[in-house]
């Protein structure tokens, strides 16, 4: 999907004034809406059920690959399973917190790290499905390999040039990401992380106008300490015949200047090549710089629309799994005179993680083939792939190890050591955590997906919340307000989902759908309270936002469960009682948590919250924490620890 953004000529500007750290919280927020995607060009599922409308048509029926893709999918996928199978030990990579090389070379000559590459340059050309697919497999046998291909590819070199880079760019750096050459995205600073107004890390033009020198540094490279190229976001100052702000750019990995200055260690992923890159003078031609300056942000942005549904695929590999291995241990597993699976505590276990495991994968595939079509407007379904599936495979991954008990809490290794089947349930914990961080936390992706969802109020409202805008404006944009309302709020009165023969090709699943209608519509009238009774401090009210989104996001989930159990049951009729099954009791489970969410919205503790938060942030519970010890504290343990890399060491890896 092809996106732009329309930026302010003074987004530059106010980008500098961020830079020079001059930059208040209105600042901030203005550099970051003007390198939003702002119109809406193609039609949008995820849009229209925030507005109170089902637009069942966009998702059904399900979306499917053509034959030429589905043959080259399910081609590369054999070959990656037989490689997976044959020349990957997971456990070696967990044991030596790396995936060997012979084991990235193998994964280069079958072509894996050209998966999203057109054949033209030397890829594969898989489709957005048959890439998560992929993702999902090898993401199964080592989440460490999972994140590595997505992070080559999904937000890596690939997939900026693939949408802004010139021919030329693509035909000097593609070829290489298809065949040789790692990728990294580098964004993150040490004190910039959701708030890339702040990026400090600078491209400075030569006098000649040949190229940029480059200078800041990098935190949490994936990728970076074994990258061999880089696409570097910095800021170029603003100045005579330079538009300036954060601009994209693509950097060899081996450039002078270049050093990587720690290889981080994680809770999970204990496989990836993860650091602190840091620049000093690297001197970068002026043909690498991806799009105009200025458009860093965009760039990044629209990256990530696509790029987050690597994450969903892990996720669904991960819920697969964990109900694999809850099934057979849950059947095994005698206590009281029958399987523990039984039992029914640990039946409503089982029963949550199969049927969000279905859901987890209508999602991802649903999203993913949306993604293929281009036909539609998807910024929001990824964000809430990402954020939702990142939520839901947590909670199956936690529910695997309290069904396993003392056996999941257990590390793989030991159970290996004492003759036991080795189950990696804690790795798999471990692992996931991440997903709730990567590419947008959970919290930032409440406010991203937010802001999408509120966009027609904003956009109507427009000078009615500007606190700079005059009276005169102020009334015109009243009087304009008032007519999209006029027309819009009798249409969440009565729809579809109060008829009791909607959705009837459905069958049992219908009385689901029917719920989305009537809760889209319900959703919709209290977005519209709220920015009435809040107007411009509804950004602030970042507790109802996130109610706001989450019940989007289950809505989008039931709605994706019961078009794919429709799907399944059309394309393998003998699935079509057990996929149906498994919709039902999702779409039960989560309009429970929907009703929950719409409870909340109205009837919660965020006022308190807030106020004890700023007491505690004030001091006034210090108290509470007497009585224990700061392990992080130096202490006479210390001078016997492994000394880590100096500071200007280059521990960069290359992978020959």
């Amino acid at each position: 999907m092809s996106t732009q953004t329309n930026a302010p000529a003074d987004a530059p500007a106010d980008a500098s004034a961020a830079q020079s750290g001059q930059i208040d919280e209105r600042q901030a927020r203005k550099v970051a809406e003007a390198a939003r995607e702002s119109d809406w060009r193609r039609p949008s599922f995820g849009k229209e059920l925030f507005l109170g409308r089902l637009r069942l048509d966009l998702i059904h029926p399900h979306p499917r690959p053509d034959d030429a893709a589905r043959e080259k999918g399910e081609s590369f996928l054999r070959r990656l399973r037989a490689f997976c199978a044959e020349k990957v030990d997971s456990a070696v990579i967990e044991r030596d917190a790396q995936i060997p090389d012979e084991v990235v070379r193998g994964l280069m000559e079958i072509g894996a790290f050209g998966m999203k590459i057109d054949e033209e340059y030397g890829g594969l050309g898989l489709s957005q499905l048959y890439y998560n697919r992929a993702l999902m497999l090898a993401g199964s046998v080592s989440p460490a390999i999972g994140a590595l291909l997505s992070a080559h590819q999904s937000i890596g070199v690939p997939q900026p040039l693939k949408q802004f880079g010139t021919d030329e760019q693509k035909r000097r750096f593609l070829p290489r990401c298809a065949t040789t050459a790692i990728s990294a995205f580098l964004l993150t600073e040490p004190d910039v992380g959701s708030d890339p107004a702040r990026v400090r890390t600078t491209a400075v033009p030569t006098e000649d106008g040949s190229g940029y020198v480059l200078d800041g540094v990098k935190l949490w490279t994936t990728n970076g300490v074994v990258a061999d190229l880089l696409v570097v976001m910095a800021k170029v100052p603003r100045s005579e015949g330079h538009r300036g702000g954060v601009t994209a750019f693509v950097v060899e990995g081996d450039a002078e200047g270049i050093t990587v200055e720690n290889r981080n260690a994680f809770m999970g992923l204990r496989g990836i090549e993860n650091g602190v890159t840091r620049f000093h003078q690297v001197r970068v031609p002026a043909e690498n710089r991806i799009g105009r300056e200025g458009e860093g942000l965009k760039i990044a942005l629209t990256t990530l629309n696509t790029g987050r549904l690597s994450l969903p695929a892990m996720c669904t590999g991960a819920g697969k799994y964990a109900t694999r291995m809850a099934r057979e241990w849950a059947r095994e597993r005698v206590q009281w005179g029958k399987p523990v699976g039984r039992h029914e505590e640990v039946a409503k276990k089982l029963s949550f993680m199969a049927a969000t495991t279905y859901a987890l994968e209508a999602m991802l595939d649903l999203t993913s083939q949306l993604a293929d079509d281009d036909r539609n407007d998807i910024r929001i379904e990824a964000a809430i792939a990402k954020l939702w599936s990142s939520e839901m495979a947590w909670l199956i991954a936690d529910e695997l190890v309290q069904v396993r008990g003392g056996r999941g809490y257990e590390t793989a290794a030991s159970l290996a050591a004492r003759g036991e089947r080795g189950v990696p349930a804690e790795q798999l914990l471990r692992d996931l955590r991440i997903n709730r961080i990567f590419e947008g936390s959970t919290e930032v992706m409440h406010l991203f997906i937010a802001r999408e969802a509120v966009d027609a109020h904003l956009s109507v409202a427009g000078d009615i919340i500007d606190p700079d805008a005059d009276n005169r404006a102020k009334a015109k944009a009243a009087v304009s307000a008032g007519r999209f309302y006029a027309g819009w709020l009798p249409t969440l009165m009565v729809g579809e989902g109060q008829l009791p023969n909607a959705f009837g090709e459905f069958g049992p699943l219908a009385r689901h759908l029917r719920f989305v209608e009537r809760t889209s519509r319900r959703l919709a009238r209290s977005t519209f309270y709220a920015m009435s009774r809040w107007q411009g401090g509804l950004e602030r009210k970042q507790g109802f936002l996130a109610r706001v989104v989450d019940v989007g996001a289950e809505l989008f989930a039931i709605s994706a469960v019961c078009v794919r159990a429709h799907h399944d049951g059309a394309e393998h009729p003998e699935r079509r009682r057990s996929a149906h099954e498994l919709a039902d009791v999702f779409a039960r489970q989560a309009r429970l948590r929907v009703e929950g969410l719409l409870h909340a919205m109205w009837d919660n503790t965020d006022e308190v919250d807030g106020l004890l938060a700023d007491r505690l942030l004030d001091g006034r519970y210090e108290w509470l924490e007497d009585g224990v010890l700061d392990p992080s504290t130096p202490g006479p343990w210390i001078a016997s620890s492994e000394p880590g890399p100096s500071a200007r060491e280059n521990v960069h890896r290359p992978i020959r």
